[in-house]
């Protein structure tokens, strides 16, 4: 197995800007019970196997949240006894997820973020026979030797990272032949490439953004980095209901960012005008 490489300051990332969880940390640290049990262990988007059947209440969104990663995984086909990779883990939600209903797994969850990765080293605890580590490092530089990893997961915070081709690249790197790569995007249509490709500045709520990556690119990308794809599903309807849950939150909590009501607004529209689509994609090494 070859060493780990050295870092490559051409693809490194900016410091963490990211308002969101400025916010939400602040909010955790201040014991707010209702965003402790709605970001508190995933911070992403929700997804409902029955749509139109969503109640919104706080344990039907946590349940969102939790079948969500759940996608994410078995587009992974995760299964026991693999090391498992999950990138940009954010407060460790998906390797909180693994690690409930696996054995035998070495898991690793890895962030940018040093505040992320302490909230999760305290709150995700291996259950016994099970590993976890989580490591502070880049996306586009992930700091693992070669052919580390059955699995690598992304769930919703690709358009983050600073370069998705070398992600790509690095995760074929620390991929183990057979391996997975398994990811969740919003992905962009034709009628909304053009606005797609105007990046969102770094003081804005949900931080900097690369949205303007289409199902098309993805398609290229995979055959540019030797991946096979798997599984290309459009779950966008699945989502919907994380919007009015959001508007509910924002009621209740008294939120009056005007970046974070516009930002998430002009998510909503689009997607319900079908220009963004929510995917998630599974590729092979």
């Amino acid at each position: 197995m070859n060493a780990i490489k050295p870092p490559k300051p051409e693809f490194g990332q900016a410091p963490v800007k990211l308002a969101y969880f400025d916010y939400l940390l602040a909010a955790l640290k201040q014991g707010n019970n209702v965003l402790e049990q709605s970001f508190g262990r995933h911070v992403h988007w929700g997804y409902w196997p029955l749509p139109t059947q969503a109640s919104l209440t706080l344990e039907d969104f946590m349940q969102a949240t939790e079948n969500l990663s759940q996608q994410v995984v078995m587009a992974g086909l995760v299964h026991d006894g693999q090391t498992v990779l999950d990138v940009g883990c954010g407060f460790g939600g998906t390797v909180a997820f693994i690690n409930e209903n696996f054995t035998d797994m070495k898991l690793t969850g890895l962030n940018l973020d040093e505040r992320q990765l302490s909230r999760a080293k305290v709150k995700v605890l291996a259950l016994p026979e099970n590993q976890i580590e989580f490591k502070q490092g880049d996306a586009c530089q992930l700091p693992f030797a070669d052919q580390s990893f059955d699995v690598v997961l992304a769930v919703e915070c690709i358009f983050h990272f600073a370069d998705r081709e070398q992600f790509f690249k690095e995760a074929y790197r620390v991929l183990k032949p057979g391996g997975y790569l398994a990811i969740s995007d919003f992905i962009p249509t034709a009628a909304c490439y053009g606005w797609a490709k105007i990046k969102l500045p770094s003081w804005s709520f949900f931080g900097r953004c690369h949205v303007d990556f289409t199902q098309r690119l993805y398609q290229q990308l995979a055959q540019k980095t030797q991946f096979k794809i798997c599984l290309e599903t459009d779950i966008t309807a699945n989502t919907l209901p994380t919007y009015a849950y959001l508007r509910h939150l924002a009621v209740h909590q008294k939120i009056t960012s005007k970046r974070a009501m516009l930002e998430t607004l002009g998510i909503e529209v689009l997607s319900k005008l079908g220009w963004v689509k929510y995917f998630i994609f599974s590729f092979q090494k």
